[in-house]
């Protein structure tokens, strides 16, 4: 979801699709660094591969496909449920997101966070949960992420 942690969409400059394409960087980062440039191009103009901000899914079902939800921490309750009433058979759904890296207003709730108190527990559902062990970027983010978190825990005590 295109959910701002600075400036808003609104005030930058361009049409809808210049606005968003900042925001969905990471997904063309991470096909470039699994795929040749001229084959990610090439299955984007196929539509073998579609990248497209969530505001455009409502209404769509979504079959025989691989669907991945990015930052979904930053969904509200009513996207993630949109979202994830979009599974069409022979499909898989991954959803990824961070939740100490909510971006949401103060008061909107993670429908990420959501999805996981109702959704636990339902065969066919899985949560799989990453530490700084799991990091692939530069050491440094490993001690980050345990400082951080060793912090966390200590305010959690008190």
């Amino acid at each position: 979801p295109a959910v701002e942690a600075g400036e808003k969409l609104g005030f930058l400059p361009g049409d809808l699709q210049e606005k968003v394409d900042p925001y969905l960087r990471p997904l063309y980062d991470a096909l470039y660094d699994i795929m040749d440039y001229e084959r990610v191009e090439r299955f984007l103009e196929r539509r073998i591969i579609e990248i497209a901000p969530l505001a455009f899914m409502r209404g769509r079902t979504l079959g025989d496909s691989f669907i991945i939800l990015d930052e979904g921490q930053n969904t509200t309750s009513e996207q993630m449920k949109m979202f994830l009433t979009r599974i069409g058979l022979d499909s898989k759904v991954v959803v990824t997101g961070d939740i100490t890296q909510i971006d949401l207003p103060p008061g909107k709730r993670s429908g990420l966070v959501e999805a996981r108190e109702l959704l636990s527990g339902i065969e066919g559902i899985e949560f799989v949960y990453f530490t700084e062990k799991d990091v692939v970027r530069h050491p440094l983010v490993k001690s980050i992420i345990k400082a951080y978190d060793e912090r966390n825990k200590k305010a959690l005590m008190e």
